[in-house]
């Protein structure tokens, strides 16, 4: 499983930028928190390889998958909890129910800057959760 600042991060394919050139379809995990994006460590070499040569040739946009061979299928995302094409509000009452856990955990240890972390991570989340619930509440009254 990876994890940032804690939460598990979530698997997707998104575009990033090396340099001049935006490199689509790169399998990434990424934050549901603190937002940070990384290359899947499955991917990585593939994906520095395919960006210098792309630079190197001055390509303004790739396509991932049209150049890296998906060997790794369905096992490049089965440690993540979660993958963006579930339901958002799903995905972060999951986020919610896990951090739960780790605060018990925390606290079961006495460890106070972890459940210090845990509660803003909380916090965040219950904000995100509240997001998207009122979206939902005026999509569901148009």
């Amino acid at each position: 499983m990876s994890f940032c600042c804690g939460a598990s991060m979530i698997g997707t394919k998104g575009t990033l930028k090396h340099i001049h050139t935006h490199i689509h379809n790169v399998p990434l995990l990424f934050c549901p928190v603190c937002h940070r994006v990384e290359v899947h460590h499955l991917v990585e070499m593939e994906y520095e390889i395919l960006a210098e040569y792309a630079h190197g040739d001055g390509a303004a946009e790739i396509d991932f998958d049209e150049y890296v061979e998906d060997r790794h299928g369905a096992a490049l995302y089965e440690n993540c909890v979660s993958n963006e094409d579930e339901d958002p509000l799903e995905l972060v009452r999951n986020q919610i129910d896990i951090s739960l856990d780790l605060l018990m955990a925390a606290k079961a240890l006495n460890d106070t800057e972890w459940e210090n972390e845990l509660k803003k991570r909380l916090s965040v989340l219950s904000q995100r959760r509240a997001k998207l619930r009122n979206k939902a509440k005026s999509a569901g009254s148009k």
